[in-house]
């Protein structure tokens, strides 16, 4: 598109082959200044001295109500009193009874409710408040119930304390953690609130109410039912500081561990067939190794990599006789400090048949057997094998029917079975350094070392766990895996590196125990048989509960007679003998069961999927997996649409938060200030925009720095909103507001602007990347409103006839671009936005901006030709002003010279007139007068500043090119400064100028 001005153009346009169509959107110019012709009868004259108070009243400077800053209690005064004005508490419900055409459903991850709020809640909860607000704004209706996880270890025992549970019963147990979780809950809700988060805090979910429960249990129903829930004895990770088992999301690793790691031979009693012929009859001692000596007394097999190439090797230090994988030769000999000369080389496959005597128990024959979970890339190359503490060696077990028996207690302690050398002792530390003195009388200690390594700990206890056997209740996540993988490549996932965490996770999860061995949790509706231990469940009796469990709560598992839980008709369903045959099961549900059923609890319809969950990185292996795989056995289908994944706050240093470093951020302390100078009360807003700026994909820094830095940019920002709003006193846009074909160029170009501007920022938000909001909305406004058009309005905004046209098309821009940057930071600010809403010009006393809806930009608004002509004019202006550098262009008169063709045409579509001091060109130069001409006259005084320059034309999508030449000539002016207006367009200095004189005479 181009900028017309009559026929000329119109004829420039036919001549470039453009065809020319009715309403094809040209546009025409409207407008121009007020006319410069010196008005040479009843001229005012400026009398000396007296400037400033004579013409202070007629200029229109910014006023406005709203502070220019607000801090201390002051700032938090104010956030709770908007909170409470613009209806923060009702705005969740109000939006639910509005009518919507789409719902945005973001699926709330239950924080656990044991301890105060953190930053951590923070970073999390605002993310989401942040999607939920936008998402409303746009129209959506938003589907969020907050909800917390309240079961659970963590929860018992800090409920608990130093009593323990010893002389409680599981009632009282669970009645104290209850109460310790309420108060959790009540502190967290609180803070949330003041967070400014939209939600109904009367309608939360809690994973102890009944209801839930109920609903959870249905889930577990189904999987009963479809065969994916079993009992099994096999080996799990055991946590003896907390007696229980746990599952792989509840361990953390610590790199740190430090294990006795040992080198130990078992002697070939018996050699393989295929090493027979060999003739190494003579004691040949195939040597281990490992990072767990004491699951030594456990063994019952040595693995071997089939397809891998085997060595018998002589110690030259001692002519031992050792059988070692070929690959590892080299740095056993290195290991050892000695050579090992090969007498034999074999195939794994060889080995077959071998069976070699237990170092510790000499009456034990053991076998070497094949194995796939063999590696090179430690050790040996022949794997100790104790099948009741290890995964891989529980299946090397089940395929060759070896025995599973377990020599450790709940406690972490060796068992009567472990010999009485052994017992009593615990595993991990008196009863390893006794396993390894066994070995070194027995001879078969080789080489003992200190081994740094990756080790699971309790994640609550933080003490390592073991790995032991015992009866639990499973999910075979193994015939899941494949679903889930296909149900997670129709989810969308942000960062996109996430899904391969996702998916790996997957892979290495054969089965999730979901067995507890604590009272604070949903008990596991399972009865047992009082002589052959042989549980009873189906769905009979899953669904009779799961009803009393939403009638009652689930601590009617204990109160209620067994008669009440198992009643005749549900016995007779199940085809079982008399009730008191039986006696209740004792272990609850897993919490990453509890949570990861909340699907079913909380969406609303059972073929529901959430448009998004959104949690720390630490939930892949969490509730974004434990979800997943519930949701896909119950529903063949993922129970979300996308998965946003953040990181975790840590200290400004990049270290993980922690109270003996005394590096920790109270989020209360952050908003309300601390004890301390240093810590300031910033407010709900700063919280906020320290978690929108920051770089939430990565680990996500908090503190002085970051903090200092958020308020700083609001108060920037605070000062635009500010100016805006004080330029816009005594306007009101729904009588006043101009048509933008009325308006001025440069106005209709900014309205162009702040359209580009709204599509990026709502991309941004689209992205979950409210950082690059954030980012547009600075760029926006250093460079397109501080920098360049604020800079060129001042003088028309605060000059011109108040009334005037050109005033008020600068005011419709004013308001248009104030009520697009106040909804733009609102999902961020809500308390700032809320604030300048209740300033803004245009509303009906008590309407919201929230109530309001988002940014109200016009297709109209966009005109390339109009970009084309501005644009034109602000490269010229900036070759101009680089030839002035820190001179003050408004003392100068410009020449611009332009060849005839669609530049020219696009400048005089800026200025009519040859020479003007008040065209909207001379308005974009900012300075005295313009003169537009083909060619740079001869007779330029010798002071002359020149400048040249080219400005590509690109219209039509590339189909209307030319690149244009142009020279500028700057030339000091003739004309004195107008003592009123400050331009240099006056006759003299004690004259005013041809716009002021007017106004002047009109206001005395």
């Amino acid at each position: 598109m181009l900028l017309c001005r009559g026929s000329a153009l119109s004829r420039t346009v036919a001549r470039w082959g453009r065809r020319s169509q009715p309403g094809d959107g040209l546009l025409h110019r409207t407008l121009s200044f007020s006319s410069s012709r010196c008005v040479s009868s009843g001229e005012v004259r400026a009398e000396s001295g007296s400037a400033p108070g004579l013409y202070r009243d007629t200029v229109l400077l910014p006023r406005s109500e709203f502070p220019m800053k607000l801090t201390g209690q002051k700032l938090l005064e104010r956030e709770v009193q908007t909170q409470q004005e613009c209806g923060f508490a009702d705005l969740y419900s109000w939006q639910r009874e509005r009518k919507a055409k789409k719902e945005f459903c973001l699926h709330d991850g239950p924080p656990y409710a044991n301890g105060d709020p953190h930053v951590g809640h923070a970073l999390n909860k605002i993310l989401k408040d942040i999607r939920n607000r936008f998402e409303m704004l746009r129209g959506r209706q938003i589907h969020f119930l907050p909800g917390w996880d309240c079961h659970g270890l963590p929860i018992e025992l800090k409920a608990l304390g130093e009593l323990g549970t010893s002389g409680l019963s599981p009632l009282q147990i669970r009645q104290k953690a209850r109460e310790f979780a309420q108060g959790a809950i009540a502190r967290q809700k609180a803070a949330f609130q003041r967070w400014g988060l939209m939600a109904d805090w009367d309608q939360c979910y809690y994973t102890y109410d009944g209801a839930y429960e109920a609903a959870e249990l249905k889930v577990f129903q189904e999987m009963h039912s479809k065969g994916l829930i079993y009992q099994d004895y096999k080996p799990v990770f055991w946590s003896p500081s907390s007696r229980t088992a746990l599952a792989e999301a509840e361990l953390e690793y610590n790199p740190e561990h430090v294990s006795r790691a040992i080198y130990a031979t078992f002697p070939l009693s018996t050699l393989p067939p295929g090493m027979a012929p060999h003739g190494l009859e003579g004691g040949v001692s195939v040597l281990v190794w490992t990072t767990q000596p004491w699951t030594i007394p456990a063994n019952q097999a040595v693995c071997y990599m089939p397809n891998a190439q085997y060595s018998v090797v002589n110690r030259a230090d001692n002519s031992q006789l050792l059988l070692v994988a070929t690959e590892r030769t080299a740095s056993v000999a290195a290991l050892l400090g000695t050579e090992l000369e090969t007498v034999g080389t074999f195939t794994g496959s060889q080995l077959e048949g071998g069976i070699c005597t237990h170092p510790t128990i000499p009456d034990k024959l053991v076998p070497l057997l094949p194995a796939n979970h063999v590696t090179m890339a430690k050790g040996t190359g022949l794997v100790h094998t104790a099948p009741a503490h290890g995964m891989e060696d529980y299946s090397v077990a089940s395929h060759f029917k070896l025995s599973v028996e377990c020599i450790v207690d709940e406690d972490g302690k060796f068992t009567q079975l472990a010999g009485p050398e052994l017992q009593n002792l615990p595993v991990m530390k008196q009863g390893t350094d006794r396993v390894i003195s066994m070995l070194e009388d027995a001879g078969a200690l080789v080489k003992e070392e200190q081994c740094v390594h990756s080790y699971p700990y309790d994640w609550r206890t933080k003490q390592p766990v073991v790995i032991r056997p015992s009866k639990q209740w499973f999910i075979n996540t193994a015939s899941l895996k494949d679903k889930a993988k296909e149900a997670l490549q129709k989810v969308r996932v942000l960062p996109e590196s996430a899904r391969g965490s996702l998916l790996s996770m997957l892979d290495r999860r054969t089965y999730w125990c979901i067995s507890r061995q604590r009272s604070w949790g949903v008990p596991i509706p399972v009865f047992y048989h009082r002589e052959t231990g042989e549980p009873l469940i189906n769905k009979h009796i899953v669904s009779h509960i799961a009803t009393l469990f939403k009638e009652k709560g689930s601590d009617c598992w204990w109160e209620l007679p067994i008669e009440t839980l198992l009643p005749d008709n549900v016995l007779k369903k199940s085809d079982a003998g008399p009730v008191t045959d039986y006696v209740r099961g004792e272990d609850v549900l897993d919490i990453w069961f509890d949570s990861g059923a909340s699907w079913a609890a909380v969406l609303e319809e059972s073929d529901t999927r959430a448009d998004a969950y959104v949690e720390g990185k630490d939930q892949i292996g969490g509730w974004f997996q434990s979800s997943l795989l519930t949701s896909v056995a119950v529903r063949n289908k993922a129970p979300y649409k996308s998965l946003m994944v953040h990181g975790f706050a840590v200290s400004e240093k990049g270290e993980k938060m922690s109270k003996s470093l005394g590096n920790v951020v109270d989020p209360d302390v952050v908003i309300n200030g601390g004890k301390e100078p240093s810590t300031p009360a910033y407010g709900a807003d700063v919280l906020r925009w320290w978690v929108a700026e920051s770089n939430i994909f990565s680990e996500v820094q908090i503190g002085p720095s970051a903090l200092n830095s958020a308020r700083d940019s609001i108060g920037k920002l605070r000062n635009t909103l500010r100016f805006l709003l004080g330029n816009l006193q005594g306007f009101d846009p729904r009588t006043q507001a101009v048509d933008p074909k009325q308006m001025h160029y440069i106005d209709q170009y900014m309205l162009h602007q702040l359209r580009e501007y709204s599509i990026k920022v709502t991309d941004a938000y689209s992205e979950y990347d409210a950082g690059r909001a954030i980012r547009v909305l600075q760029a926006f406004i250093n460079r397109e409103l501080s920098s360049f058009y604020f800079s060129i309005i001042k003088d028309r905004l605060y000059c011109d006839p108040e009334d005037s046209l050109g005033r008020r098309s600068c005011q419709t821009v004013l308001e248009e671009i104030l009520d697009g940057v106040t909804r733009s930071i609102s999902p961020i600010l809500p308390h700032l936005a809320e604030e300048v809403y209740l300033h803004a010009p245009g509303h009906d006393e008590g309407e919201t901006l929230f109530r309001s809806g988002w940014i109200k930009s016009s297709s109209v608004w966009r005109r390339p030709g109009l970009e084309e002509a501005v644009e034109g004019a602000c490269a010229i202006r900036d070759s101009f002003l680089s030839s002035i550098p820190g001179k003050n262009a408004a003392q100068y008169d410009l020449t611009i010279a332009i060849e005839p063709g669609l530049l020219f045409e696009l400048m005089e579509s800026l200025q009519e007139e040859a020479s003007s001091t008040s065209s909207q060109l001379a308005e974009l130069m900012t300075v005295a007068r313009v003169t537009l001409t083909c060619t740079l006259p001869r007779d330029l005084p010798p002071d002359a500043l020149l400048s040249h320059g080219t400005f590509l034309i690109n219209l039509e999508g590339g189909v209307i090119r030319e690149d244009s030449a142009y020279s500028v000539a700057a030339v000091p002016t003739a004309a004195a400064r107008c003592p009123r207006c400050r331009r240099y367009t006056a006759k003299s200095a004690d004259c005013l100028c041809p716009r002021c004189q007017p106004i002047v005479s009109q206001a005395h």
